[in-house]
């Protein structure tokens, strides 16, 4: 599997899974750590993944030409 295509998955997972926390754990209580505040960090994480994925694709096919 190439890094972009792996950076795009891992990227997408990653978003997916923090915006599930965010949306759907407000009232759940931990003692450390607010699961909606690491769920906005998961997406941001994963947008970051996202965006390295797709400069890395788009690096490569202009490799190509």
């Amino acid at each position: 599997m190439s890094p972009a295509r792996k950076n795009l998955l891992d990227g997408g997972g990653t978003s997916v899974i923090g915006l599930a926390l965010w949306l759907f754990t407000g009232d759940v209580q931990v003692p450390v750590v607010t699961l909606t505040k690491v769920g906005v960090v998961l997406m941001c994480v994963g947008a970051v993944l996202l965006a390295t994925g797709l400069y890395q694709s788009a690096r490569t096919s202009d490799a190509r030409r």
